[in-house]
């Protein structure tokens, strides 16, 4: 297959891009703006094969995302862009509301547009997969709940509302034009080349600098860590196997609260980094409680029987196990997350001008 990726330099989107290159033999063209989370130097791997191809442009552009599918002719459309911080959101929701909701209207258009153009074994096998999240489903209230794929929609955040409305978008898409599409939802996802300023590997830095590890609240909300590479391996299952119009969450079965996190997190670096900045004495001294974030949903879990049920995926990491690999990575690529924090990463982005 030909796969044109959205989003694809962004922290799923890389993983996602780095697994069909490493892993199958079809091919990507990879359709990124470079926001500030967009980073080509987690491509580094695959950049040189024959199969990717990067492409700089914004999908709010729709006269030119109507070019790109004219000259790529992609066989499927994996949509991930989009801004994805809460925080962000929170000061600033204007921009989730183009990227993420106007971004993905014009996508879906392009795409229609294009899929009409198809011929009939081609307009057959065409998918159009749009990513998502949990947060769309908002709180869970018991200990026990958890979200499935008919679990009614009450997004907390303008990020999840805007992640909310762009879902809705692809199934009335589907429903009222025919477009090929699928629809996940997936938990958190943690794991290598992820931006510094998300919760774990802000923890990690901000731990070998001896800073505060801030944690929101009591630090008792639930979130079901999901490895980033176990989502890839999945958002690949459903765009080749997955029913059309159908709707398949994603979790790690890995739910933890965000203090055990932040001290799991601690107790590995003492492990591994025993030598600790002066003044410190243990790690674990470094948490400090702040004021929580406001609508702060407190627990998320993924019921994620139907895609292993319908096409056999589970993940392969343990929390443990994935987390261990995270920790590990930071270590061993401080020059990555340093040039991200400086800014230098994005200067002319190998080679692109921005």
């Amino acid at each position: 297959m030909k796969i044109l990726v959205t989003g694809g330099a962004g922290f799923i989107g890389s993983a996602l891009v780095r697994y069909i290159i490493n892993n199958t033999n079809d091919s990507v063209v990879n359709v990124d703006k470079l926001t500030y989370a967009g980073n080509l130097e987690s491509l580094i791997d695959v950049s040189g094969s024959p199969r990717y191809e990067f492409v700089h442009q914004d999908i709010c552009n729709r006269q030119e995302l109507d070019k790109i599918l004219e000259e790529k002719r992609p066989d499927v459309i994996m949509h991930l862009a989009a801004e994805s911080h809460v925080d962000r959101s929170i000061d600033g929701p204007s921009e989730f509301m183009q990227s993420n909701v106007l971004g993905t209207y014009s996508l879906l258009e392009a795409a229609r547009n294009y899929w009409n153009g198809l011929g009939e074994k081609e307009r057959e096998e065409f998918r159009f997969l749009h990513v998502s999240t949990d947060e769309v489903y908002g709180d869970l209230e018991g200990t026990e709940d958890l979200f499935t794929e008919s679990t009614a929609y009450s997004p907390s955040s303008p990020y999840s509302a805007s992640k909310a409305a762009s879902d809705h978008l692809v199934r009335a898409w589907h429903r009222t034009y025919g477009l090929p599409a699928l629809i996940t939802n997936c938990s958190n996802n943690y794991g290598p080349y992820h931006f510094p300023e998300k919760l774990i590997p802000l923890m990690i830095i901000n731990a070998l600098e001896g800073k505060p590890l801030p944690v929101y609240g009591d630090g008792l909300q639930v979130r079901d860590w999901l490895f980033v590479e176990d989502h890839a391996r999945a958002l690949y299952k459903v765009v080749s196997q997955g029913g059309i119009g159908e709707t398949y969450n994603i979790g790690g079965h890995n739910e933890k609260t965000n203090i055990y996190v932040v001290k799991y997190i601690c107790e590995l670096l003492e492990e591994f980094v025993p030598e600790k900045p002066k003044g410190v004495s243990s790690y674990v001294e470094l948490i400090e409680h702040v004021k929580d974030r406001p609508g702060h949903d407190l627990r998320y879990a993924i019921d994620a029987t139907k895609i292993g049920n319908d096409l056999g995926w589970t993940p392969e990491e343990t929390f443990e196990s994935g987390i261990r690999t995270t920790v590990e990575w930071y270590l061993n690529n401080k020059e990555w997350w340093e040039r991200v924090r400086d800014g230098s990463y994005k200067g002319e982005r190998l080679g692109v001008s921005v």
